[in-house]
């Protein structure tokens, strides 16, 4: 077992809902064995205030979370990232930063709980499945031996956890 933290980028487009969900799920699930920051390619300006209700709700910390640009993470003095992923379609498809550190890349697609429509109720619960589908996707990623993998097959494996339904 390596006493190595490894670090994680979650990137979508507006920084608001799935990709900081998955941030503050990773540091939590983590347990600092991974260090997780969220971005996006054109972010929002402010975290959805469903997101940080639905991180609330199961007991999340929320303080200090804040919608950002991921160039932030594309700079000389930025944390080298061990993994980026992409959460959102519209991201995976824009034209990324050389992100230093050549991480692993891959792309966990989920469906943006913020252009859910309708009553509060319904509101809440595609944020909740938000929630329940990228804890399932980390929880699965946490579980494999990382350490262990070479760097294509952990590559593979990731791609192919992107392509699940968990």
């Amino acid at each position: 077992m390596t006493d190595k933290t490894y670090n994680v980028l979650f990137v979508c487009t507006g920084n608001s809902a799935r990709s900081i969900l998955a941030e503050v799920i990773m540091n939590q699930l983590g347990e600092g064995r991974f260090k997780a920051f969220s971005a996006g390619s054109f972010p929002n300006g402010e975290v959805n205030p469903l997101t940080l209700a639905t991180l609330a709700h199961q007991q999340y910390e929320t303080a200090g979370l804040r919608s950002k640009s991921w160039d932030e993470f594309a700079q000389p003095d930025a944390p080298a990232m061990d993994f980026v992923f992409t959460v959102c379609d519209s991201a995976a498809g824009e034209a990324c930063p050389a992100w230093p550190g050549q991480p692993i890349t891959a792309h966990w697609g989920f469906t943006d709980p913020a252009k859910v429509e309708g009553d509060l109720e319904a509101r809440q619960h595609a944020f909740n499945q938000a929630f329940i589908q990228i804890s399932n996707r980390i929880r699965i990623f946490l579980s494999l031996p990382i350490e262990k993998i070479d760097r294509m097959s952990l590559q593979t494996k990731l791609h192919e956890l992107g392509q699940s339904t968990a």
